[in-house]
């Protein structure tokens, strides 16, 4: 059974950082495209970060780029989001997702974690 668990949200300061992980059970994640997204209440949920399969290479949303960083542990079969500077609109349910295609929008995704909350406040 395929599945992908995400891990690693909390609450967290302004400033601050987080480690995300999502690990994946069934299928080998370095053959997927692996994608972060984001949902805040009352607002549509939006990509974070792709990194293409193979640790290929990766994207950004503007809002985050230069303060998270994707990668992957292909050893270990999960891939991690590393939150540096974490601002209060970064708040949200994160979620990773595979894609059997490539990077893009959210109905490119085949599988999807639960989400792990962060919450940036102080």
């Amino acid at each position: 059974q395929l599945q992908l668990v995400e891990s690693g949200g909390g609450l967290v300061q302004p400033g601050g950082s987080l480690r995300l992980s999502c690990a994946a059970s069934g299928f080998a994640l370095e053959y997927y495209a692996i994608g972060w997204f984001r949902q805040a209440p009352g607002k549509e949920r939006e990509g974070v970060s792709c990194m293409k399969m193979s640790n290929g290479r990766t994207n950004y949303a503007h809002s985050v780029k230069g303060r998270f960083t994707i990668s992957r542990d292909n050893a270990k079969n999960t891939v991690s989001l590393q939150m540096n500077s974490l601002k209060p609109e970064d708040t949200g349910v994160y979620y990773c997702a595979a894609s059997t295609t490539l990077c893009g929008g959210a109905s490119l995704y085949d599988y999807w974690g639960q989400g792990t909350q962060v919450t940036v406040s102080s």
